[in-house]
């Protein structure tokens, strides 16, 4: 069985970590540098890295940014927010990333996926999902619709038949992000992360709502995810990355150890 990674989430606005909840109420907490080393040397397996405004602001991602996290930390390092074509996807690349995030742009058109592991790879290329809760309908028979533009746009989009898509297209890895859950702290959407880790077959990471380390080891466990997505529980100090790693290798879950 492969190891489950922990990975901390910097959400970047005007060059500063920022958190909400439910992709509202944003204040800045940090410097997106120096946080990533942090955690780099605190033993996170990953560092993803959204710039939360670069698609609703319709503006290139912040590119300085990304080249001075590359330069801090060695692990892999995923990028996200304002990436809509492959030459955006090869300067973010060729900045020190090893994969590139799409969301919105994918929507918009889903051949930048396929384009993208055609050029790079599917290991590099992320299908982000920002999901929402929803009535079932013939639409959205899974209750659970894809919204763009930072969670402002719902585009009538089944999540679950959108990530057999993305899948089918090319992408490696799915980040699945529960509007619902992020920033609560309440725990992550545990219908909906199961039904998509269960009807994929590439890696899933589960976003939004960590609180504890309960939570990851039943998203890990449960949810059938293959990594968890974390950022508020480290952000503000009530847990280390090698605490959690611990206390996950206590419980049985497999997770890489570095001491």
């Amino acid at each position: 069985m492969l190891s489950k990674r922990i990975i901390p989430c910097l959400d970047v606005r005007d060059g500063k970590t920022t958190k909400g909840i439910k992709f509202k109420g944003n204040v800045d907490i940090g410097d997106p540098v120096e946080m990533a080393r942090l955690y780099y040397e605190d033993g996170a397996d990953e560092i993803v890295f959204y710039d939360i405004t670069a698609s609703s602001d319709r503006r290139d991602i912040m590119i300085d940014v990304v080249r001075r996290v590359a330069e801090e930390i060695f692990i892999p390092f995923s990028v996200g927010g304002g990436i809509r074509t492959l030459e955006d996807m090869r300067q973010v690349l060729l900045a020190g990333a090893e994969k590139v995030s799409v969301n919105t742009a994918a929507v918009e058109n889903p051949k930048i996926i396929s384009e993208g592991a055609k050029a790079f790879g599917s290991q590099c290329i992320v299908l982000g999902m920002d999901v929402k809760k929803v009535e079932p309908s013939k639409k959205i028979p899974s209750g659970y619709e894809i919204v763009t533009h930072g969670g402002r746009t719902y585009v009538g989009i089944d999540a679950l038949a959108w990530a057999k898509e993305g899948e089918a297209l090319g992408a490696g890895e799915i980040c699945l992000n529960s509007i619902d859950a992020d920033g609560t702290q309440q725990g992550y959407e545990m219908t909906l992360t199961p039904l998509i880790s269960g009807s994929v077959g590439i890696p899933v990471i589960a976003s939004g709502g960590a609180g504890n380390i309960d939570h990851m080891g039943d998203v890990l466990t449960h949810g059938k995810a293959d990594a968890a997505l974390i950022a508020s529980i480290v952000h503000y100090g009530t847990y280390t990355i090698k605490q959690i790693k611990d206390d996950l290798h206590e419980r049985g879950v497999k997770v890489r150890m570095r001491w």
